[in-house]
């Protein structure tokens, strides 16, 4: 991330949304707005041409939907973290938006300070997840008896299990530190565990 402020690209179908995201921003001293959006494909050639270093998206658009949106972003301009910021809290919608390689996921109904807290922490390279859709990835997990884990989080998982840390398992895999805590994010959610230890643990009794 760059030295002076959060550099921050607004994606939202919906201008007066848009529009109350900017002025909220614009109140603090350490996030700034460089561009907005109304739709996933102009999203993609907005984040292209300022190199944010967060994007603030939601995921029912017309058109290219928020999930390949993300998708294509994290693709095309590496380095750029996404902030799911929705309505949506159902499971399904929260792996799609995390496998396509979103870093946190908000809800529209979040206090604007949590919104504010969601930006900033994404910035300094951690996973928000609001509460409750946290509790739909929980329930999803609980009616199935093994989560469906991707492959890379796999072998994330593994290398969690023999102790390595963030950046020498980005270092095997050859992807960002960053990229790291998004599979771990997704990870921890999809089997239920909140640290490491847990995670170890469980990647043990699975036999990873």
């Amino acid at each position: 991330m760059s030295a002076g402020p959060i550099r921050v690209v607004l994606v939202d179908d919906h201008a007066v949304i848009r529009a109350g995201l900017a002025q909220l921003l614009a109140s603090t001293d350490d996030i700034s707005v460089v561009g907005q959006a109304g739709e996933g494909l102009q999203a993609v050639d907005v984040v292209r041409e300022v190199r944010p270093d967060v994007v603030l998206m939601d995921l029912q658009m017309p058109g290219v939907d928020g999930v390949a949106a993300t998708r294509r972003v994290r693709a095309e301009v590496p380095g750029v973290d996404v902030l799911v910021l929705t309505s949506f809290s159902d499971s399904e919608r929260i792996l799609d938006a995390l496998d396509a390689g979103a870093v946190g996921y908000l809800l529209k109904d979040a206090d604007p300070d949590d919104v504010l807290a969601g930006i900033r922490a994404v910035a300094r390279g951690e996973s928000p997840i609001h509460p409750r859709a946290a509790r739909a990835l929980l329930g999803a997990r609980s009616g199935s008896s093994r989560p469906q884990l991707t492959a890379r989080e796999v072998e994330v998982l593994r290398l969690v299990r023999d102790g390595l840390a963030n950046k020498q398992i980005a270092r095997r895999l050859d992807i960002s530190e960053r990229t790291v805590k998004a599979h771990l994010t997704s990870a921890f959610a999809r089997i239920g565990v909140v640290d490491r230890t847990q995670a170890a643990v469980w990647a043990q009794r699975h036999d990873l």
